[in-house]
């Protein structure tokens, strides 16, 4: 190879790697934004929608092969513009309800604009998968410009999570020529899942107007916690900002 072209590919290289980096920072970001809200539901709420995240990037390969199979042209601006899932990130919360309760929440964040929503849930796709896609853009503040990179989130249960895992496992192991009789204990599968989301979302709802009516959470009003510390918040205290409010 010669010189001058070593020199090219070096430049090419440079380019790719800030481009890269910045849905690096984008991702960085968002999950940045959703701890926050994780951490704060917890300390205002006692309760915590999210179980647990998973985020990723698309490789170089990954987004040559889809710029291919969409037959596009090879650049950053063509990649930019019409592969918006280089960035995913995976939400996956415990109950229906919490989904769109984390939907709602991100789309009130002021820098984040809502590019695409498909809703999986009420719209399940044939073979009876069920998620809540969301396709962002979020900015990024670099040293000499403002980017905006596009993430996407997928929001669902653990039982939809659990399905969508296992679902992809077995089509990749037939190289997606599943036998009939497969697919459609699949398509059942998913069934069984959504029918234990749905248990479990009437039983969650049936404990919280149990802990109303009782009054359980009332014991907690004199004490914060913070940093899994829990600090006594005298009487006195509470009762000056009380009055503060009715002033």
């Amino acid at each position: 190879m010669k010189p001058e072209e070593i020199q090219a590919l070096k430049l090419v290289r440079n380019e790719l790697t800030r481009f890269m980096v910045t849905y690096k920072f984008g991702l960085d970001e968002m999950n940045t934004k959703l701890n926050i809200l994780k951490e704060e539901f917890q300390y205002i709420h006692k309760y915590n929608p999210i179980e647990h995240l998973k985020s990723r990037i698309k490789s170089p390969e990954s987004i040559l092969k889809k710029m291919a199979r969409k037959n596009l042209e090879v650049s950053m601006d063509s990649i930019k513009h019409n592969i918006k899932d280089i960035v995913g990130i995976r939400v996956v919360c415990s109950f229906i309800s919490d989904i769109y309760t984390i939907s709602d929440m991100i789309q009130k964040q002021k820098d984040i604009k809502v590019i695409e929503l498909k809703d999986y849930i009420e719209n399940p796709k044939p073979n009876g998968y069920k998620s809540l896609h969301l396709i962002l853009s979020i900015p990024v503040f670099l040293s000499d410009r403002e980017e905006e990179v596009f993430v996407e989130i997928q929001i669902r249960t653990i039982a939809m999570d659990f399905w969508a895992s296992l679902e992809h496992k077995i089509y990749y192991k037939y190289n997606g020529e599943v036998p009939d009789n497969l697919t459609m204990e699949i398509t059942e599968a998913a069934t069984v899942a959504n029918e234990l989301d749905l248990k479990m979302e009437k039983l969650n709802k049936e404990v919280n107007n149990i802990k109303t009516d009782n009054g359980i959470d009332d014991e907690d009003i004199f004490y914060l916690q913070v940093n899994e510390e829990k600090v006594h918040l005298p009487t006195n205290f509470l009762k000056s900002f009380l009055n503060e409010g009715n002033k």
